[in-house]
């Protein structure tokens, strides 16, 4: 199964099939067939769209050689049909018996597989020189054909260089000569008998080589199993080995921080809040670390939740830290829980509460003076909470006694970062990883299942209705709207974020298309969910305006007539801390009641004057961070007001994205339709060598069930034998398709 191609079909043959992603046989065997067409049925041929690249099951109509007499040589014209639609195909050569050949297959009424890049000819659909095979034509004998002919075809995941039917001749060919002993099977034979499957060279004959529908359905539901067992499993090893290690206890103290802290709380705790807050302090009072993932609407509480666990670990002589993803977030933190402590987070300090810790707040670009008082604290313990981003790995940050690491937004960090602050403790910390990006329950089985999960469903008393408008970019009416809309909230004294996708505006001949892949000239968002354009719906060869950026868009609210006298500030990644914090002062003081910001503001920037975020490109964003960014008004006593602008042509995916946006503010429902419209790499991560994700056949949104076997069988089967000993084609298969330096299917959600 790890023989190279280049050794079994020889370099050349190996070259493009290495470009789709198999390098060896193994490899060739898992690029599954992407659909299959039955020899009797043909392509619809009038969803073709011009510049896709396409493989269609259709039948010849007709084909015919002539001369050119304008330009010289010869010319193939052929027509197939799908029995109401045509599409042309055609041929050129020098002369006309170079092209005899082809003309000898195209025979009238003959069913082929045709693969090329659609184009367009005076208002026709066309295929130029198609890469094709004719169904019964295209065997060794008569026997063969005949047989051929009546399978279902497997047509596969292809390129302009390696056709459909190259790729099944390849695998064939390796295939075919492989026994049993050849093909490791990962899943137990215990395993397979429970759930009546055969093995895994069969399932493998049965989705390349099927003789009906039959066939190739129970080797796909075979393989699909075995993905989610084999995820499950690694999964499973990942909770038992957490379970075995040891932690510090941390019991609730009575008459300690988090007591006073409960006593002087300016608001009731939600039922939520309660129940997920009882939860994990019954966990980190146990001496086996508590690994938890906390999930929750946008302005649902997590942070309260969060810092009563914190202060729990406090009580208890230990210390906490809160890793964020960006300093804007991690100063925001250190802010809020400073506020919510009051004199509490002065320990040590005039005017500090008798039972006190301090809050310390470390990032990469904190001062000398500062960034030495931070580690001083931690190191002291003087500090039982510290906030920081990245810089809380460095190997220079030390802890008195960390006993709990809070992750904010899991999936911008990756798993060994996470471990790599965990191993600053003397024993294993407790672990609380919050998202505020709602997540699928299927996708927590999947992605988190090495965590328990608690959620929190509620939004608290007093937060805001946040009302959500789509507005189409292309009409000057609408738009002039938008900037009376912001004008009218801050002369009632609020304020306005208006949202760009990156900072710099491209060079005036960047074309039409620029931003196309989210990384032409000009940078974009701070770590932006942007979406090239055909997964954002607008289709190969698809034409819109640049994106709107930053710099270009607060130059022009600058001097709009709408915002006269209205200072505009500018908030992104690219300025200095003390420049950011400026910016974001300004625009909590009302000084500068207008911000135009990349996705920097996405999460945790809390400013309760503001009521109105103004999205420029939201068709380009995912759902999740759409929610997040729409999360960040409303957050007052006054109503919120989300304003979509997309140039997004109706019945588009991207459309439907932002239609979805104004219909609904249940982040869940979000977190489902995003599932739906985005592939399963987006949800797992792409591994950072550039490998796909390690699902082929496996779909979370439809596939719960297939999940929930999986995870009980992968459960038996750790808690029988962790290491996996007595089943080392399983392990073998663990660290193949899940390579334990980067595991990528727990890295990103």
């Amino acid at each position: 199964m790890h023989e190279p191609l280049a050794k079994v079909l020889g370099a050349r043959s190996a070259a493009p099939l290495a470009a789709l992603g198999a390098e060896d046989v193994g490899g060739l065997l898992a690029h599954y067939p992407r659909r299959y067409g039955d020899p009797g049925a043909v392509s619809d041929l009038a969803r073709l769209a011009v510049g896709e690249h396409v493989t269609v099951v259709a039948r010849v109509a007709r084909a015919t050689v002539r001369k050119m007499h304008s330009r010289g040589g010869a010319l193939l014209q052929a027509v197939v049909t799908d029995g109401r639609h045509d599409l042309s195909l055609t041929f050129f050569a020098k002369s006309p018996g170079v092209l005899r050949h082809h003309e000898d297959r195209l025979k009238p009424g003959r069913m082929g597989l045709f693969t090329g890049v659609v184009g367009q000819y005076r208002g026709e659909r066309q295929l130029t020189h198609p890469d094709y095979l004719i169904i019964g034509v295209d065997a060794e004998d008569e026997e063969s054909a005949l047989l051929e002919a009546s399978r279902p075809i497997p047509i596969y995941p292809a390129s302009a260089k390696t056709p459909s039917w190259r790729v099944q001749r390849a695998v064939r060919t390796v295939l075919d000569p492989l026994a049993e002993a050849d093909v490791p099977d990962p899943l137990p034979e215990a395993v397979r008998e429970r759930r009546g499957f055969g093995s895994r060279l069969a399932a493998l004959r049965d989705v390349h080589e099927p003789f009906d529908e039959a066939q190739w359905r129970r080797g796909r539901e075979r393989l699909r199993y075995e993905e989610a067992f084999v995820l499950q499993v690694a999964l499973a090893q990942r909770r038992a080995r957490a379970a075995q290690e040891e932690a510090t206890a941390r019991p609730p103290v009575a008459g300690g921080l988090l007591e006073g802290f409960d006593a002087d709380l300016p608001f009731t705790l939600t039922r939520g809040q309660v129940a997920v807050g009882q939860e994990i302090a019954v966990e980190i009072a146990q001496p086996r670390p508590m690994q938890r993932l906390l999930q929750g609407e946008v302005g649902s509480g997590k942070t309260v939740v969060a810092l009563r666990a914190m202060l729990q670990v406090v009580d208890a002589g230990g210390q906490a830290a809160l890793l964020a993803p960006t300093e804007v977030l991690a100063a925001q933190h250190a802010r809020t829980l400073r506020a919510l402590l009051g004199d509490r987070a002065a320990g040590g300090m005039l005017g500090g509460a008798e039972q006190a810790t301090r809050v310390a707040l470390l990032t990469g670009s904190a001062g000398a003076a500062a960034r030495k008082e931070a580690l001083l604290d931690a190191a002291s313990g003087a500090a039982g909470i510290v906030v920081g981003t990245h810089a809380l790995l460095s190997e220079n940050v030390q802890f008195a006694d960390l006993g709990l690491v809070v992750v904010d937004e899991q999936h911008r960090f990756g798993v060994e970062q996470r471990d790599a602050l965990r191993a600053k403790a003397r024993t294993t910390p407790h672990l609380l990883v919050m998202t505020a990006t709602p997540i699928p329950r299927t996708v927590a089985m999947t992605v988190f299942g090495d965590l328990e999960t608690s959620t929190l469903a509620e939004i608290p008393a007093g937060r805001s209705p946040i009302s959500t408008v789509v507005v189409p970019a292309g009409k000057q009416a609408w738009m002039a709207r938008v900037w009376q809309r912001v004008r009218e909230e801050v002369d009632a004294g609020h304020r306005a974020y208006v949202v760009c996708a990156r900072i710099e505006p491209d060079p005036p001949d960047a074309g039409g298309r620029a931003g196309a892949s989210g990384a032409s000239s000009g940078e974009t968002s701070d770590g932006a969910d942007l979406l090239d354009l055909a997964e954002a719906g607008d289709g190969p060869g698809a034409d819109r305006p640049p994106l709107r950026a930053v710099l270009e868009v607060a130059e022009e609210l600058a001097g709009a007539p709408a915002l006269a006298g209205v200072r505009v500030g500018v908030l992104h990644g690219r300025l200095a801390p003390a420049e950011k914090d400026a910016a974001m002062a300004a625009f909590a003081s009302g000084e500068a009641p207008v911000l135009v910001s990349t996705t920097v503001v996405e999460v945790g920037v809390d400013v309760p004057e503001a009521t109105v975020m103004v999205v420029l490109d939201a068709d380009r964003f995912g759902l999740s961070q759409l929610h997040q960014l729409r999360g960040r008004v409303g957050r007052g006593s006054a109503p919120g007001l989300c304003l979509l602008v997309s140039v997004a042509e109706p019945g588009a995916p991207s459309a439907r994205r932002v239609e979805t946006m104004a219909e609904t503010t249940d982040g869940f429902r979000l977190a489902a339709v995003d599932l739906e419209l985005r592939s399963e790499g987006d949800v797992l991560g792409a591994a950072q060598s550039g490998r796909g994700s390690s699902l082929r056949l496996l779909r979370v949104v439809t596939d719960a069930a297939v999940i929930e076997e999986a995870r009980e069988d992968a459960a038996v089967v750790v808690a029988d034998d962790p290491d996996l000993v007595a089943h080392p084609a399983l392990a073998a298969e663990i660290a193949d398709r899940l390579d334990p330096e980067r595991e990528e299917f727990l890295e990103r959600a």
